[in-house]
């Protein structure tokens, strides 16, 4: 499936990850109306990459409600700083299609389950696994599963993160294994 550029018109995208974003849009025609802006960042606290609606279209109509991705400007890669927008594209597509599962799952949610969920994501960690693991289902279903892998890899194998983060990590996100299996899975329905 190939859309052009054109189609994301209402959307702010980086120059420097446009490329990638349209490619990771391009797995989710249900996005294709909905409004996003993607935004570099200097500072998203414990976080790469982060998707929520933007508070000033909560409170009206769901279908009106914009969202916004803030993505981490920079990355420590192996202990040295590297701009983000030089990471692996299949990482980035892979990082940005878990986000935009996100989003998915926002488009079902009122304002009120919206206020839950952040209320839980901020204070429950089997919230938060569920919500990952929500997040990660949508761009498998999505088509976006290798490019998945790829980000898990990158993350577990690549990036030279502490131990402490790849713990965390492997707490609070799907394993490879289980993302091969939902694929599977995909593969055998479709």
């Amino acid at each position: 499936m190939q859309l052009t550029d054109t189609k994301y018109i209402q959307n702010r995208i980086p120059n420097e990850l446009k490329a990638v974003i349209i490619k990771a849009l391009d797995f989710y025609p249900d996005l294709a109306e909905v409004e996003i802006e993607f935004r570099l960042s200097e500072n998203i606290r414990k976080s790469v990459m982060q998707a929520q609606p933007k508070f000033n279209t909560m409170f009206g109509s769901r279908k009106k409600r914009t969202y916004l991705i803030k993505i981490s400007s920079f990355f420590s890669l192996k202990g040295k700083v590297t701009p983000i927008h030089l990471l692996p594209e299949d990482v980035l597509i892979g990082w940005i299609g878990h986000e935009l599962g996100h989003i998915m799952d926002y488009l079902n949610r009122g304002n009120w389950s919206m206020i839950l969920f952040g209320i839980g994501y901020m204070t429950s960690k089997s919230f938060i696994i569920s919500a990952e693991r929500v997040a990660d289902t949508h761009a498998v279903n999505h088509g976006l599963g290798d490019y998945i892998l790829a980000t898990k890899d990158f993350i577990l194998h690549q990036a030279g993160m502490s131990e402490r983060y790849i713990q965390k990590i492997n707490k609070l996100y799907l394993p490879p294994e289980e993302i091969m299996l939902m694929m599977e899975n995909k593969s055998v329905k479709d």
